[in-house]
């Protein structure tokens, strides 16, 4: 703590040094100052942007004369001489005739323009980010073209591009200034929870598709960058502040408030320095979908309800299994089993409003200095620390409270016009983190333990039907008993408890999750464009290690941190050909991991500029991705209540280690004892397929048991082809694109279920003793459920194509449409136990109206999404997500006396309320006011 005091005094120090400096303002062909423009001194790495009213003021130790150039998204640039310091310089601008002429770094790992780049790829910048009429930024991303979110808490939003996504997004990768933002423990993003404040925000830039050839293994359905500002070329304090307030009939109406500062400071051309802070506080958006998880029409009057955001009731027995077991015991007499019917009933579960204080918050730090010690931009080090901490809900196999949770990224680069190198590690701190689903589970243990709560069902039941009463009123009446003593929410006692079971890291006992995994990661490349002048060429490579820690909470880590590593070398080529008319592109790239053996990703693309002007732009390219198989699908092994999730790397199978009762004594007999240990073996090589045991469990067939034939989990592959249209017709910016891919090796779970003694046959093996065993085994509960991670042999295909148009309808008014149309095709009958998760709209329409000018100052903007329902597939729950329309707004207004920038917005607005995650909280309407200064 006592290094970022210091950073933060050299901040603000009185350090000063003679400089010579100009000031002016630009301006657009209507005398509108242009905010956000960048003004430099040509051949210096002396720059600026202006004001919010325009004007700006360029400080550089060079005397005149020179050339300063002025640029803007949207117009043409201009170069204007500089004669004398007093010189007040004014710039008028003139609109550009293609908004395409953006330049991008992401697409190739090189600056070009939108135009020419050979995937698609949507971009965010300081203008659009002033835009838009979502809460935030980041929110914001969801109006560009491909973008889907699947939004597990107003604060988590994960990007879904392409398919194939869930909350835990692992086949979409986010930079932010170089560094990967996902989790050390659990290999996806945590949306912007440790990101970047949206005053600080230089630009967004997002590849929809495949990016392994130059970005590696996680790379594999899309990728997304962030880049802040330079403290030598954005200056000064800005600040921001919201408030407002959210609606949800669940929740009610909640206030929220989110602000922030950034601090920026080049002391003189050889040191700058930063400092962000912002900080976010409102109500979550309530998950109360008490739905039952797997069979419709079924609500709390069942009593075997399982319901999607209640939990503790997914502990249930056979009834009729419990009355033997009384019976065994003398408690009841052997004929009253016969009264009790051979069903399942699950305990009185605690609602997921009941177990959370439902309040989110998110704080972000971020520190850097900046050395450049020629004084240019041909060496410059960064030094740079990010912290990230507060509460949110994550949905993963189950419904998870991060509390307190802190993650936080320290990084050093060393980077020039042509080259970069840098190393970061990532680490993260799950706080008061826990589960909520063994919250409920445990609460209810903390006031009776599963055995007396069953036996006083049972018992009751018993004695109901012998008194004269309905089945119905029988279950009624045992239940009633069973729950006598119940903790009711809200109260002393169950605020005690619910305090030592969140705080207890035994899932036998509480729910506490556990975590301080890291990453210790290293990038570097460099561009040979100005020593090798037939095509530009570069070269690159990367090296990662994680260390997860979860001192055996959630991966088989029991014994101390496990570690493992990964690397990979690139190169690419481009060419520019027929009067540069043509550009080549060409890379490959090879991914070593630990456990897995290499793989070689190459792209091969071309982009032709057509037309006099060439403006008209094809494109075309493919390449192969891969994905590693992640963290989880290696090395978990996570008590979520109804199975076991298990990591298939071969050391994980023997780290796995359980031992379970047996519950009767005809089974303690084939076990030969009380109680059996198995590993991760058993999982994956004496199992039944958990469909066949739930069939067999229905009819008592035996021939309906299949044995799972499983291999341990290994690279999933991707083939991607890509074509794409761009150009400006008629004042109009088109945009068109369409993809085809196929997947091989597909990564995905399989449910499993594992008899604790005996051997798992196809069609139960009843001519074998070992077959007759494992069939008691199931028959008698004496079995353990697995979910396995694993590949599928069939090829999975994948297509879609988009549109996006937009002009300048009238004067300044300028409306924007995309399309996107999105499909799997994967023959469900040849392998029924697995699932893919496409978990996308086949359709999806957007359009947005705006105009910055509207009134003098006054601008605003109206967007609207629609998308058409879809399959939600996750660990946690399926189901149908249903069509959704929403409708954001802003109006905006520019004090340019006060360097201010005012909005007030509201997002959802009149549209009911809609889901995006099957299990989280339907999103309402929020509203909200700011007040951004120097924005």
């Amino acid at each position: 703590m006592r290094v970022y005091l210091l950073f933060l005094s050299l901040f603000f120090c009185g350090i000063t040094f003679a400089q010579n400096s100009i000031s002016g303002i630009v301006t657009d062909s209507s005398n509108q100052p242009i905010p956000g423009a960048n003004v430099m001194i040509v051949g210096e790495s002396a720059s600026t942007v202006t004001d919010v009213d325009g004007t700006f003021m360029l400080q550089s130790s060079r005397k005149p004369p020179y050339t300063i150039s002025v640029t803007s998204v949207g117009y043409e640039s201009q170069k204007i001489s500089v004669t004398s310091n007093s010189q007040k310089v004014s710039v008028k601008l003139v609109d550009e005739e293609t908004l395409l002429n953006e330049i991008v770094v992401s697409a190739s790992r090189t600056p070009e323009r939108v135009l020419e780049s050979p995937v698609t790829i949507e971009r965010m910048g300081i203008a659009e980010i002033k835009k838009t009429a979502s809460p935030s930024f980041y929110d914001g991303l969801e109006n560009l073209k491909e973008v889907q979110m699947n939004t597990s808490s107003m604060s988590f939003k994960s990007i879904n591009t392409r398919g194939f996504a869930s909350v835990a997004n692992t086949r979409f990768m986010q930079l932010v200034d170089g560094m990967d933002n996902s989790s050390p423990l659990l290999n996806f993003v945590l949306g912007n929870l440790i990101g970047v404040s949206e005053i600080d925000v230089q630009s967004v830039e997002l590849l929809p598709g495949a990016s392994s050839a130059l970005y590696g293994a996680n790379a594999f359905n899309g990728i997304l960058f962030m880049t802040s500002k330079s403290p030598f070329t954005s200056e000064g304090i800005r600040a921001y502040a919201k408030f407002g307030q959210t609606s949800q009939k669940a929740a009610g109406t909640n206030d929220y408030v989110d602000y922030g500062v950034r601090m920026g400071k080049a002391f003189n051309k050889y040191f700058a320095g930063k400092a962000n802070f912002a900080y976010m506080r409102g109500t979550e958006w309530n998950a109360v979908n008490y739905d039952d998880k797997t069979r419709q029409g079924i609500d709390r009057g069942t009593i075997n309800y399982d319901g999607i955001n209640v939990y503790g009731d997914e502990v249930a027995t056979n009834l009729k299994g419990v009355g033997s077991a009384l019976a065994a015991q003398g408690l009841i007499p052997a004929s009253a089993v016969n009264l009790l019917p051979s069903t399942n009933v699950s305990r009185t579960g605690y609602n997921e409003v009941d177990l959370t204080d439902n309040k989110v918050s998110n704080t972000k730090i971020d520190l850097s200095l900046h050395f450049r010690p020629f004084g240019d931009e041909k060496l410059e080090v960064i030094v740079q620390s990010k912290f990230g901490f507060g509460n949110t809900v994550y949905q993963g196999a189950n419904r998870y409270y991060l509390n307190n949770f802190f993650m936080q990224q320290h990084k050093i680069e060393f980077k020039g016009k042509n080259f970069f190198l840098r190393g970061y590690t990532t680490t993260e701190d799950g706080g008061q983190s826990y589960d909520m689903l063994f919250t409920g589970i445990n609460v209810n243990r903390k006031w009776k333990d599963d055995k007396t709560w069953f036996g006083q069902y049972a018992g009751t039941y018993v004695q109901s039907t012998l008194a004269g009463l309905t089945p119905t009123q029988a279950h009624s009446r045992a239940r009633d008993v069973a729950d006598t003593g119940r903790l009711i929410p809200g109260t002393a006692a169950f605020k005690n408890a619910f305090n030592q079971v969140i705080n207890d890291p035994d899932v036998l006992k509480g729910s506490k999750l556990v975590d301080n995994s890291k990453i210790y990661h290293a990038d570097a490349n460099y561009n040979f464009k100005d020593l090798i002048e037939f095509a530009e060429i570069q070269v690159g490579g990367s090296y990662r290690q994680y260390e997860l820690n979860s001192f055996g909470r959630i991966y088989t880590d029991g014994d101390g941190p496990i570690r493992y590593d990964e690397y990979g070398a690139y190169t690419q080529v481009m060419k520019k050909l027929l009067d540069d008319r043509l550009k080549f592109t060409g890379s490959v790239r090879y991914d070593k991991a630990q456990n897995f053996d290499g793989n070689v990703s190459p792209r091969l693309s071309l982009v032709y500029s057509g037309g006099e002007s060439r403006k008209h732009n094809f494109r075309g390219s493919f390449q192969t991705g891969f994905r590693n198989p992640s963290t989880q699908d290696q090395y978990i092994g996570f008590n979520v209540g109804s199975a076991i999730l298990l990591g298939s790397a071969k050391d994980n199978l023997a780290r796995f280690v359980e031992t379970l009762p047996i519950a009767t004594a005809v089974g303690q007999a084939f076990a030969q004892g009380n109680t059996v240990t198995i590993t991760g073996a058993n999982a994956y090589e004496n199992s039944f397929t958990a469909a066949s045991a739930t069939a067999f469990a229905v009819a008592g067939n035996p021939a309906l048991l299949l044995k799972t034939n499983v291999d341990l989990v290994k690279p999933e592959e991707v083939k991607a082809f890509e074509l794409g249209y761009r150009s400006f017709i008629n004042k109009t910016s088109i945009d068109i694109n369409g993809y085809y891919n196929i997947y091989n090796n597909f990564i995905g779970n399989l449910n499993v279920v594992t008899p604790l003694y005996g051997k798992a046959l196809d069609g139960g093996g009843l001519t074998s003793a070992d077959g007759q065993q494992a069939l008691h085994a199931l028959a008698n509960g004496n079995s353990r459920a697995f979910q396995l991670y694993t590949n599928t042999d069939l090829e999975i295909k994948s297509l879609g194509f988009g549109i996006g148009l937009s002009r300048k309808v009238y004067k300044e008014f300028e409306l924007g449409v995309n399309y996107n149309y999105a499909q799997f095709d994967f023959d469900q009958s040849k392998d029924a136990s697995f699932e893919a998760g496409f978990n996308t709209p086949k359709h999806r329409v957007k359009a947005s109206i705006g105009n910055e000018k509207l009134i003098a100052n006054l601008g605003f903007n109206v967007s609207a999404r629609w998308n058409s329902e879809y399959l939600w597939q996750s660990s946690f729950a399926d189901g149908v997500i249903a069509s959704a329309t929403v409708v954001d707004a802003q109006i905006n207004y520019d004090f340019p006396s006060l360097k201010s920038t005012f909005k007030i917005g509201a997002s959802n607005i009149g549209g009911k309320e809609y889901g995006q995650v099957l299990g989280a909280g339907l999103i309402g309407q929020q509203y909200f006011a700011s007040w951004t200064i120097n924005p």
